[in-house]
């Protein structure tokens, strides 16, 4: 396709997190989007919003007709239902995908991975994901792979815990910080002396817009691994610190023992507790593909990062300006 003809994506969604930066920055490029809702939402420039719901697959392939790319980016909040939602949902965006020759963009996690594929993960590694959610995941992308032979090529690029402004249901915005007020303490989920991937949202969506402004390059199932920022303990919290002007700020460690103690009684702690593997063993996305692919990957600086989200969620003196970091924050799942 010529830079002169017109590309349509659809966004499944757009008004959670990484899905609303997406459409964020294939607007920037250059793209026509539309977005799926299940709720009218305010006008934005740039998205045409289309009713409808990713659990029906006709209203997915109404929205779907004529376009070249569906993002993939629809995640059940506070992994509500994920049995019964994940892969219905895939797979009513892989049949639209199928019939319009559309490629398909997941964002994809670390989930798909077991402790074994540890510290540094390629994409190539095993997947052997002992989790729920993991297992989900596997099977998300072992859908994928078959479709991408069968007429609707796949994009997926991984990438480790999200934050920014707009980030939805995160770790940095219910725990390392509380979101819409001012910054007292930070938490650090992750075990002392460990790395842990995170995911500045704006850089990743700029990362899948720039990769699909090289489609031709592109093989029809396609995996990249966005390394982001590896970081150790205490260095979100140094950040959160020199952001807020506060070098005293009180640290502290997450509270798993709560968390793991009260999983059989509170459905989200047992889904945290579930996942707590993440954060006790080193984890870094081999990213060497993606640097070669591309040769410049985004990356915001990690206080300017912290910066916006912290504004985004309400935790600054100053709120974020409009359409600054991406999309507006609204509620996951559209």
């Amino acid at each position: 396709m010529t830079t002169t003809e017109q590309r349509i994506a659809l966004v499944i969604g757009a008004t959670g997190g990484i899905g609303g930066e997406a459409a964020s920055a294939l607007i920037r490029h250059g793209w026509t989007v539309r977005a799926l809702t299940r709720r009218a939402q305010p006008g934005r420039a740039g998205i045409e919003w289309i009713e409808g719901d990713a659990m029906v697959a006709a209203d997915v392939a109404r929205a779907a007709r004529g376009v070249q790319l569906i993002v993939h980016a629809a995640n059940p909040p506070g992994y509500k239902n994920w049995g019964k939602l994940v892969l219905p949902m895939i797979d009513n965006t892989i049949a639209a995908a199928k019939v319009e020759g559309a490629r398909i963009l997941l964002p994809g996690t670390v989930y798909n991975f077991g402790l074994e594929t540890f510290p540094l993960i390629d994409e190539t590694a095993p997947q052997a994901p002992t989790t729920r959610k993991g297992k989900i995941r596997v099977e998300m992308e072992r859908r994928l792979k078959a479709a991408s032979a069968q007429g609707a090529p796949v994009l997926i690029v991984r990438a480790g815990d999200f934050f920014g402004p707009h980030a939805g249901n995160n770790w940095f915005g219910q725990a390392v910080v509380k979101s819409g007020a001012p910054v007292k303490s930070v938490t650090e989920p992750s075990a002392k002396g460990l790395a842990h991937a995170w995911a500045y949202l704006p850089d990743l969506a700029e990362t899948m817009a720039r990769l699909l402004d090289h489609a031709d390059r592109l093989a029809a199932f396609e995996v990249f691994h966005f390394g982001g920022h590896m970081l150790a303990w205490g260095e979100m919290a140094a950040s959160v610190r020199r952001v807020t002007g506060q070098p005293k700020l009180p640290v502290m460690s997450f509270p798993w023992w709560l968390v793991v103690a009260l999983s059989p009684m509170v459905r989200i702690f047992g889904e945290m507790a579930e996942m707590r593997y993440l954060w006790r063993a080193p984890l870094v996305l081999d990213d060497r593909k993606l640097q070669a692919f591309l040769g410049d990957v985004p990356q915001t600086p990690l206080d300017s990062a912290v910066a916006a989200s912290l504004r985004g969620l309400g935790c600054l003196d100053h709120p974020l300006p409009a359409g600054e970091g991406g999309t507006r924050r609204v509620a996951v799942g559209g």
